[in-house]
């Protein structure tokens, strides 16, 4: 009898223990995913929830009724490679070491150093799996650059920008294997660069779904040269007359898929057809992530690394693309350097929210590494907007002032403080450096140049300007903007 009842007293206490941990186990939340998508040079005004008339993104928008739409939201840089740079680093084009789209031949960027410390690195040590699907251009495959040298678990897509121009190319990069595409031999287009990145990230989401996951997904869409699936093209064919017409690169003539964009004589119908196929890739990652049960964890980021490029057969004007912004790709106007950003958390991010709060790329590294718990690295620029993405508005910290360089086109500069903003351009030449100052509260189309009337606030924005940066071994403010 006695034997019975301290059996039974053990199994009670194994039972009463078991208990307990599995309510641990069940209050103790996982870490939450990440899944980041950038577009390649979609203007602010180029999605239907944010003025878009012309067509229509309707899985982009739902985005934006179930999440948080940002309204002062700006890109690392105005063009490609240094805006990646100023996202994976976690700093300003000032202080981040790629600062140009300086070429590497045969393929690929200028590397970002080996020394620095990445987004994905940071998350890999908080145990996340990471991976990249798409354009990558912070370095050449095999480099110090190379996405498997910074951070990711997994890379498919083009490493070079320059082969990122085309839509059928000879080749994408698995890794380290580069991985030829038989369909597009020769003057063939049987695979299409962005369906068979998707099939990719698409494995990855499958693969990973029982481990906290980062997803980086820089697409190519609608980057020029404007090319989209014919049954894209039937759905915008003759919608938007008159059609731009665009003559560039065909077989046999030097460049072609390897840089020089291809014809194009639908280019109105083609900028379309792509935007709505990358709104389509969208709503498929967000119904994989619901079908894979991990949608109610997973933060999920949509926005564009620029302002609309021109090349290609590109209209941003037809399309108003810039929504009520001046400027374009290589601008340090807001047309371009302001870009849409939507995130969406369930159950953690209100709605239909909106928010006027003031962020760039560089302020992404410290949000995700708070949110996954690792530590942030005390030389960044960037500011955590969890809070704002929480609804704790009082909490959110604000930048003192927001910077941009630009080392193409003479050199450029801009500074925000507040509502002001400063603009020189051609600043190599000080004989020819122009100096723009704006109050965007109430010109937020940069019309007026009220540089004469406040001559005291350009003093203090150029003294901000003169010691927000330091010299990069690479890329530097010389007679070519780059130190060869």
């Amino acid at each position: 009898m006695k034997k019975s009842i301290i059996l039974l007293a053990i199994a009670i206490a194994l039972i009463f223990t078991s208990c307990q941990n599995q309510s641990k186990e069940e209050t103790t939340p996982a870490k939450p995913n990440i899944v980041y998508i950038l577009a390649d040079d979609l203007g602010y005004g180029d999605l239907s929830c944010y003025g878009q008339t012309h067509f229509e993104t309707p899985n982009i928008d739902n985005l934006a009724e179930n999440g948080m739409k940002f309204t002062q939201h700006y890109s690392g840089s105005t063009v490609c490679a240094p805006s990646r740079s100023s996202l994976m680093t976690g700093k300003h084009t000032g202080h981040t070491f790629i600062r140009g789209n300086k070429e590497w031949q045969p393929e690929g960027q200028y590397p970002l150093e080996a020394e620095a410390v990445t987004m994905a690195e940071t998350l890999q040590d908080a145990g996340y799996v990471t991976g990249a699907f798409g354009k990558w251009g912070l370095g050449y495959p095999g480099s110090e650059g190379d996405p498997n040298n910074q951070g990711f678990d997994e890379f498919y897509g083009y490493n070079c920008q320059r082969i990122g121009h085309h839509y059928y190319p000879y080749h994408m990069w698995h890794n380290q294997e580069k991985v030829m595409l038989e369909g597009n031999s020769g003057t063939q287009s049987g695979t299409y660069g962005p369906e068979i990145i998707q099939e990719h990230a698409m494995k990855f989401l499958e693969n990973n779904k029982d481990k906290p996951f980062f997803m980086y997904y820089p697409s190519i869409i609608p980057h020029a040269e404007l090319y989209a699936p014919e049954e894209y093209m039937e759905k915008y064919r003759g919608k938007f007359e008159p059609e731009k017409i665009y003559e560039g690169v065909d077989a046999g003539e030097e460049g072609f898929r390897n840089g020089a964009y291809g014809s194009q004589p639908e280019s109105h119908a083609a900028f379309a057809a792509m935007v709505d196929y990358l709104d389509m890739q969208v709503g498929e990652i967000i119904a994989k992530l619901k079908e894979l049960g991990v949608y109610e964890n997973t933060l999920i980021i949509f926005t564009s690394d620029n302002g609309p490029h021109m090349e290609g057969g590109a209209d941003p004007d037809y399309f108003d693309s810039n929504g009520p912004l001046k400027g374009y790709k290589r601008d340090l106007y807001e047309g371009g350097i302001r870009v849409p950003m939507i995130a969406v958390w369930n159950g953690k991010i209100v709605a239909g929210s909106q928010t006027d709060h003031i962020s760039a790329f560089w302020d992404l590294f410290p949000t995700v590494t708070e949110i996954s718990g690792a530590s942030v690295p005390e030389d960044i620029n960037g500011i955590s907007f969890l809070p704002t993405l929480l609804g704790n508005e009082e909490e959110q910290k604000e930048h003192e002032y927001m910077y941009w360089e630009f080392h193409e086109r003479g050199g450029r500069q801009a500074v925000r403080k507040d509502n002001w903003k400063l603009v020189k351009y051609n600043v190599l030449d000080p004989e020819k450096t122009t100096t723009e100052l704006y109050n965007l509260e109430t010109d937020l189309g940069e019309q007026n140049n009220v540089a004469e009337q406040h001559p005291e606030i350009v003093k203090e924005l150029s003294e901000i300007m003169k010691n927000a940066r330091i010299e990069s071994e690479v890329f530097t403010f010389d007679a070519t903007g780059y130190l060869q």
